[in-house]
């Protein structure tokens, strides 16, 4: 969504990193580009004018920074300003000290707000909480029985009963509180457009379930009048905070950059494809990071975090430092790998990836010509790829439908993979030994050496390298992080 965005404002920061000193007529075009760029974006033109008044006396009244150049400090102002505009603080869940915590749905028809309802479900569900389904939505035909649909696939129960929306939802309540459920999610009606029957209905139902949250869900894709909706709803429900929907389309954003300025409410979460599990807290300096083209390993680590064995992971790690990770490890890890959502996007948040691998639609498909590589190989090829000669490689190709090229470049990349890894495991033992194999958190222990801090620093050194075997890869043997370990 942001790319568009993303590229002008990279555009603008490589130009101004470096330079020794700013004039004021650098400045001027350098925010003048910036205005461009958010109004391109169909951010609210309000919002564009007091940022670029903010960054401009920042970056004219900034005293000179010791340890940045005047280019850096420009980055640091646009960066600080993104994170405001995106809501400043990633919005903190505080649970209500009598179950169960209630959440209000709200929004337009056809925003996405049932299926965010889910989401979100599943959300707290992987939180350790317990949360029960409400479908209030008694108007849209089939609402419901989608709900149902959903509910089942992530394992929560949905409590809903024809009638009065208003009544069901009260009785929602009492459900919960029967059953034990920590969290309560109430799923309500909406509408193509705002109406004042559809506002006093919800605005019933929020009197009647007192919500502890009161979440607007948007349609990222509706651009300038996502922020009218907002401000709408706001009025009558008093939102704490924002789901958008959608965040994985075309769209040019703005809506994500407006919607906090209007309403001074933040971004609680964001849908970021059309899986159930495609639902993630929004986190405005990661995503800041991400269109200024810092990465974003946090969420990437936590991505990882969900999808990888622990102690599978673990001893992968182990292997990786000890230069023993072989062809079999990598095809493991590419297959949970698949499990983290589409490549590209996992590419995006490697920090220093080259812009055309951002790019690359890295597909399954694409990955699956390497799986196939790798399984045409004997169980000794995949652990020692230098035993493998020319007649060997013919018949690997020949074996996968592939290409002799393709296999040269997957044996060659993975060998300086292996050397990058044995020597970064060498480093590793020189600031505090070798890996710890053993679990739980021991007193004493030395964190600064274990499987997941030393990954977090390989992360770091490797993030601008390619993914091996990976058609139209340039990269030079990089490794994406896998981190799943205890420290």
């Amino acid at each position: 969504m942001f790319d568009s965005l993303s590229d002008r404002l990279q555009s603008i920061v490589k130009r101004v990193r470096g330079k020794g000193r700013l004039t004021e007529a650098d400045v001027d075009e350098v925010l003048a580009e910036i205005r461009t760029a958010l109004l391109e974006a169909d951010v609210n033109l309000g919002v564009v004018q007091d940022v670029v008044a903010r960054i401009r006396e920042q970056a004219v009244g900034a005293d000179v920074s010791q340890a940045l150049d005047p280019g850096q400090q420009i980055v640091k102002i646009v960066n600080a300003e993104l994170v405001s505009m995106l809501g400043g603080e990633t919005l903190k869940i505080n649970y209500a000290s009598h179950p169960p915590t209630v959440v209000l749905m709200a929004g337009l028809q056809g925003s996405g707000k049932t299926t965010s309802a889910a989401k979100l479900a599943r959300w707290f569900k992987s939180q350790g909480r317990q949360p029960l389904l409400v479908g209030a939505d008694l108007q849209r035909p089939a609402a419901v029985e989608q709900l149902r649909t959903l509910g089942k696939q992530i394992g929560v129960a949905v409590f809903s009963e024809p009638g009065d929306p208003v009544t069901t939802a009260a009785r929602g309540l009492a459900e919960a509180k029967r059953l034990g459920k920590d969290v309560l999610i109430v799923d309500t009606a909406g509408r193509l457009s705002i109406d004042a029957d559809m506002m006093q209905q919800v605005a019933d139902i929020s009197a009647a379930v007192k919500p502890n949250y009161t979440f607007l869900v948007v349609d990222a894709m509706t651009g300038q009048d996502a922020v009218g909706v907002a401000q709408a709803f706001h009025d009558t429900l008093a939102i704490d905070g924002v789901i958008l929907s959608k965040l994985d389309g075309d769209a040019r954003g703005g809506a994500a950059l407006s919607v906090k300025h209007v309403i001074g409410k933040p971004i609680a979460f964001a849908a970021t494809g059309e899986r159930i599990d495609a639902f993630e807290q929004f986190h405005p300096d990661r995503m800041a990071g991400r269109i200024l083209g810092m990465g974003d390993m946090l969420t990437l680590i936590e991505q990882a975090e969900q999808v990888f064995e622990k102690d599978e992971a673990e001893q992968t790690a182990t292997r990786m430092l000890e230069g023993q990770f072989t062809l079999e490890d990598f095809l493991a890890q590419l297959q949970q790998l698949k499990k983290m959502g589409p490549l590209s996007g996992v590419m995006g948040m490697i920090p220093g990836m080259p812009k055309e691998m951002k790019d690359a639609q890295i597909g399954d498909d694409q990955v699956t010509v390497t799986e196939a590589i790798i399984r045409s190989m004997t169980p000794d090829e995949r652990a020692r790829p230098e035993m493998i000669n020319g007649s060997r490689r013919s018949r690997i190709a020949l074996g996968s439908g592939t290409q002799v090229a393709d296999v040269n470049r997957l044996v060659k990349q993975f060998s300086e993979m292996q050397k990058m890894m044995k020597k970064m495991g060498a480093m590793s033992q020189g600031r505090g030994g070798k890996p710890s194999k053993k679990k739980g958190k021991g007193k004493g222990k030395d964190s600064s050496s274990s499987p997941k801090a030393t990954m977090r620093q390989l992360s770091d050194m490797l993030g601008g390298g390619g993914l091996p075997g990976v058609p139209g890869n340039s990269g030079q043997g990089g490794f994406p992080n896998f981190p799943n370990f205890p420290n």
